[in-house]
């Protein structure tokens, strides 16, 4: 199981390479995939949770902006030391819109609430969850850097949208998340430096929301070969409900390590 257990970058940390999305167990609300979906109850999210253990998965992806979901991991989590929890700062969702906000006091306030809501008196890695003006995010980056010397947060970084943004998390942070698919390689200059710069990468989106090329014959093991070969890049961030989805992932991010 080694070769699935990655080190994200230079933070200490030890990731698997496919990790577990937990936006589908907060939030159905203007979320962007094919298909309009139910909110699972508490023993399908302890069930779906024991299997991606089983499976190898130790990083869980969180946001505030997930609705309920953090506050539905500090309750039914277990093993909390077993886990690598990313969570966010930046954006909030509320009455079915999103709304931004990177400041100092805002950031703070995040992260203590995360910490509350999730049961737990650190966070592995936050990221600032960019509304898209990366460069306009670094306040908050800094921020959480104090929150780091402060022993709240272990790693920072930036959720991106642009290869500018993207380049200014690593050299303001720790770790860098950026989409990265068949059928999109916009962002892999950020990949690149990473890797020389020895920074972790998180991937999202590398299924596209579900929306890969339909004229390859495996879409998604194809997508899986290319982010998981590429070098730089730790760990994929993909989110299921579906039991049987998350054992096919793992099978073929495994196929996908094997070459």
């Amino acid at each position: 199981m080694t070769d699935f257990i990655r080190p994200l970058g230079d933070t200490g940390l030890q990731v698997s390479a496919l990790g577990l999305g937990t936006v589908k167990i907060g939030r159905n609300q203007g979320v962007k995939y094919p298909q309009a979906f139910e909110l699972p109850d508490d023993n399908a999210v302890r069930d779906l949770l024991a299997l991606a253990q089983d499976l190898g998965i130790n990083l869980l992806d969180t946001a505030p902006a997930y609705g309920r979901s953090e506050e539905r991991l500090g309750q039914l989590l277990s093993n909390r030391q077993q886990w690598v929890i990313v969570s966010k700062v930046g954006e909030e969702f509320e009455n079915g819109d999103s709304h931004f906000d990177f400041s100092p006091a805002h950031t703070r306030r995040s992260v203590e609430r995360s910490l509350m809501r999730l049961g737990t008196d650190y966070l592995d890695l936050v990221l600032v969850h960019s509304d898209g003006n990366d460069l306009d995010c670094l306040e908050a980056l800094d921020t959480l850097q104090q929150l780091k010397r402060d022993g709240l947060v272990r790693a920072v970084g930036m959720s991106t949208k642009t290869v500018a943004g993207g380049l200014a998390a690593l050299e303001h942070g720790d770790v860098a998340m950026v989409t990265y698919h068949l059928g999109y390689e916009d962002e892999r200059p950020v990949i690149d430096a990473a890797a020389r710069a020895n920074k972790g990468i998180l991937i999202k989106k590398a299924f596209a929301s579900g929306h890969l090329p339909a004229d390859v014959c495996d879409p998604v093991q194809a997508s899986l070969d290319l982010v998981l070969g590429t070098a730089g890049v730790t760990s994929i961030i993909a989110g299921t409900l579906n039991p049987g989805h998350l054992r096919e992932n793992v099978e073929k991010a495994r196929k996908a390590l094997a070459g």
